[in-house]
């Protein structure tokens, strides 16, 4: 099993940048995917961007050229950088893992894009 806690949302103007974390309780060295998904209000949970224990990486359409995904295994965490953020990026974003066919999430973190 692995908790996940996400932090640095918050607000942010149009345009500005934002870099978000997921530090994991135990070694991410072994699971297979490590993503962030973000839902927005009355709106379904969509992926925003994955990346495999091979650091292959895979991005919505949305966000492409925008937002970057890392993962520093040695310290367990996942990051995604948020650049030229627009209004419609606000949502609150939840990291996920899996292990197998075992999914894991955090408890989100929510950013607000303002116009």
């Amino acid at each position: 099993q692995v908790q996940l806690v996400e932090s640095g949302g918050g607000l942010v103007q149009a345009g500005g940048s934002l870099r978000v974390s997921c530090a994991a309780s135990r070694s991410i060295f072994s699971i297979n995917v490590m993503g962030w998904y973000r839902q927005a209000p009355g709106k379904q949970r969509e992926l925003v961007a994955s990346i495999t224990s091979g650091g292959s990486t895979n991005y919505a359409d949305s966000v492409k050229g925008r937002f970057t995904i890392s993962r520093d295994n040695a310290k367990n965490t996942v990051y995604l950088q948020m650049n030229s953020l627009k209004p419609e990026d606000s949502a609150v974003y939840y990291c996920k893992a899996l292990q197998g066919w075992t999914p894991y999430w955090g408890q989100g973190t929510q950013i607000t894009v303002s116009s």
